[in-house]
Formats: C-alpha cells, structure tokens, sequence
C-alpha cells in the first residue's frame, strides 16, 4: 500500500498494513471484558446471591415508644403516606381489604337490580327497504341453489341473481340516512 503523508494536525499516519494483521490475529478471541464489570453469570445462578452485594439489614420492628416508623432502606421502592406506616408496622395494607358481607334480605334483593336496559328500538322498515334486503340476499342465494341443483344458467336466471344483488345494494346504500339530523336527539344520553 501506498504511504502517507504526516496530516497537517501532528497526528502519525495509520499504518493500515499493522492495524488488519491485529485484526486478523485477534480473530476468533474474546475481547477483555472492560474494567468493573462483573463475569458472566449462568442462568442457573441468577437467583443466588451475588458475592460482592451485601444483603440489606432487616429492619427493626416498630417499639410503641416510637413516634415514627422506622425509615426504609436506601434504594426502596415502597413509599407510603406521612402516619400510615407499612405492612407489618400495624397499619392495615392493601391485602387485608376484605369484602362487606351479603345481604340477603329482600329489601337488599329488590334494590339489587334496579336497573333494567331497556329492549333495541329497530326501526320500522318500509316496503322500499324490505326489497332492497331480499334482492340483496336472494340474488346470491338464488345463484348458489342453481349450482347446487345443477340447473341450467340461463341468461334470465344470471341476470336476476346478479342484478338482483347490484340493485338491492344500491337501493340499500342510496336510503342510508347521513346521521346529520340526529344530533339534536336529547333522548339517546346515559341513563344515570
């Protein structure tokens, strides 16, 4: 390879020839692991202690002459409100929520379902949209008996079945309502 020049900076110039055979010697070799990492440990030994961390000292239990609880060690995620304490410093916990008894009496019973939701409203369909949906799906089903029965598909059968279907589709897709003018119904709101 050809030389080079000294650049303008000071720096010496990369002897590219030295820099590919360390490369091609250190091939296949585990790089050094960086200064204060810790080795590798086996997915069986995640769970042991590791050598070099000291467990955290149990804390004291609460005395009754104490006005605080003792504070939590360095680095603790639990944090609790200014006078509750912490499970096992006397003061109940989120796991000791129990759930109120039933009652069974029928007082209890009637009040239990007050709510009942009403039955769908359908609207009332006219002839006009009654037609739509029979061409709709009587066309294809027309079609698929003729396979199935082997008829003869004349031009009169396939016109009816397709034709059907197209004009009850667009029948159905020309009445659809633009929803503009109901947005004024003060009747469809929550039921509190």
């Amino acid at each position: 390879m050809a030389e080079h020049e000294e650049s303008s900076g000071g720096v010496p110039p990369l002897d590219e020839e030295a820099a590919w055979a360390a490369i091609v010697a250190g091939y296949g070799q585990e790089p050094a692991d960086p200064p204060g990492a810790r080795p590798f440990r086996p997915i069986e030994n995640l769970l042991l202690p590791e050598e070099d961390v000291k467990p955290i000292p149990p804390i004291p239990p609460a005395s009754p002459a104490s006005p605080e609880p003792p504070s939590a060690a360095l680095g603790s995620s639990v944090v609790f409100a200014p006078g509750v304490g912490g499970p096992g410093m006397g003061a109940p916990g989120p796991r000791d929520h129990s759930l109120a008894d039933p009652d069974d009496s029928p007082e209890a019973a009637k009040d239990e379902g007050h709510f009942v939701p009403p039955e769908p409203e359908l609207p009332e369909a006219d002839a006009t949209s009654k037609f739509g949906w029979l061409a709709v799906v009587g066309g294809p089903v027309l079609l698929l008996l003729a396979v199935l029965l082997q008829w003869e598909m004349t031009w009169w059968l396939t016109t009816l079945g397709v034709g059907g279907f197209l004009g009850g589709f667009a029948t159905l897709v020309a009445r659809m309502s633009s929803g503009e003018d109901e947005d004024d119904d003060p009747g469809r709101g929550a039921v509190v």
